[in-house]
């Protein structure tokens, strides 16, 4: 992480105004409310407005999930987000990915047995953290397989958790127990 200690922690129960305590009510899960809502909270339409759009990236996409999973991966791990790494390994694995398919896409698009389609996704990733831009080869790779509506649904998406990262390791979102941060075995 970042940071060890939060900027902006996570806005108290006590602190909760009617608006925010039915916002943050129906993200509770398994009688928790994740650090990154909490801490969202703090302004609650923004937080409204965003979930509109995170949800349609994270619940509604068009992209397989497997594949939204590699995508959102490759980029925590550029942007060194632990929190959003720790979280998206958990929905990876949900999503059919192995811990082997995780290492790889730390590794990266070079990575040994990747398959060629993931490693293109992992290749298009990378270029648009580096570059705000997917270059003629890849694009074509993702062009190939991905209808119209797939490749802007993959656009925002890298585009969406680049921006999460952003936040989250600016304000020191803190990764809740239970869930693995960077593994020694993918530091890179």
């Amino acid at each position: 992480m970042h940071l060890n200690q939060p900027r902006l922690p996570p806005l108290p129960e006590s602190e909760w105004d009617d608006e925010t305590r039915e916002l943050l009510e129906s993200l509770r899960r398994d009688g928790h409310i994740y650090n990154i809502f909490a801490t969202l909270a703090r302004h609650p339409q923004l937080l409204k407005r965003w979930l509109v759009f995170g949800g349609h990236v994270l619940g509604k996409s068009s992209l397989p999930a497997r594949e939204r999973e590699i995508a959102i991966l490759r980029m925590g791990w550029l942007c060194r987000a632990e929190y959003e790494w720790g979280h998206h390994v958990a929905i990876g694995k949900q999503a059919g990915l192995t811990d082997d398919d995780i290492k790889r896409i730390a590794e990266g698009p070079d990575a040994v047995g990747l398959d060629p389609f993931e490693a293109a996704l992992i290749r298009a990733v990378d270029e648009l953290h580096a570059n705000t831009f997917i270059g003629d080869s890849t694009w074509k790779s993702l062009a190939e397989r991905y209808n119209t509506q797939q490749v802007l649904d993959f656009l925002f998406t890298a585009g969406q958790y680049k921006l999460v990262s952003m936040v989250l390791n600016s304000v020191g979102v803190q990764l809740e127990d239970g869930y693995e941060g960077f593994q020694d075995e993918t530091k890179g």
